[in-house]
């Protein structure tokens, strides 16, 4: 049972934030389906790939889970100036949607409060992925440039699964899926309102918590 204050939210949510024309079906096809075809774009664009640009892949991955970390511990936990609707989207509703003691999603029409909207998907690839796209074509190869690309759009991807897979309801074959059972401890404690603008800011892997010191992994 959902306790009164979520379920109120929920309602209200429902009713007043998500569009009557809302498809959570086709919110899925735009983001795997858009995603998968962007990736495949990226990839088409490499030509002679040498083994040195291949190391783009890791140092991408890795700036990639820092964006994560950085862009989720910040701006979408504290209301900084010009930057107060991704916090509102995101610590004053998919928050109150849903906490640790209620992290699955009820419907189709519910994953409007689970997928990354629009605004928050131009926010990071502008404001992180296209500068490092561009800084790579100037300074280092054409390759480089789009294997960095691809691996934050492939990150991109991975961290949507995974978010989803944490709100299934128990028993969904996402939440079978090697790994995502330890990953979803992570991420629903950092959805208990007492810690959740201190600890596990990474929704993939817990690697800039790590470095930052704001893991907290399960007891025992």
């Amino acid at each position: 049972m959902l306790a009164d204050s979520v379920a109120r939210f929920r309602a209200a949510y429902r009713e007043h934030d998500i569009p009557a024309h809302y498809s959570g079906a086709l919110n899925l096809w735009i983001t795997f389906g858009g995603g998968a075809a962007a990736l495949l774009a990226c990839l088409s664009q490499l030509d002679g790939v040498t083994r040195a640009e291949w190391l783009t892949i890791p140092a991408a991955f890795l700036y990639a889970n820092l964006v994560e970390y950085l862009g989720h511990r910040f701006p979408m936990h504290r209301p900084f100036p010009g930057l107060k609707l991704i916090y509102r989207r995101h610590a004053g509703q998919h928050h109150r949607f849903f906490t640790h003691e209620a992290m699955a999603h009820e419907g189709p029409r519910d994953l409007r409060a689970v997928l990354f909207p629009p605004l928050l998907v131009m926010f990071f690839f502008g404001g992180f992925a296209l500068p490092a796209w561009w800084l790579l074509a100037t300074l280092a190869s054409a390759n480089a440039a789009w294997l960095m690309l691809a691996t934050g759009i492939g990150y991109f991807l991975n961290y949507e699964f995974l978010h989803l897979a944490y709100h299934q309801p128990p028993g969904h074959w996402m939440t079978r899926v090697p790994g995502v059972a330890r990953l979803s401890w992570l991420h629903r404690h950092h959805h208990d309102p007492r810690v959740m603008a201190q600890r596990n800011f990474n929704i993939t892997y817990p690697i800039g918590d790590a470095l930052f010191g704001t893991l907290e992994r399960p007891r025992g």
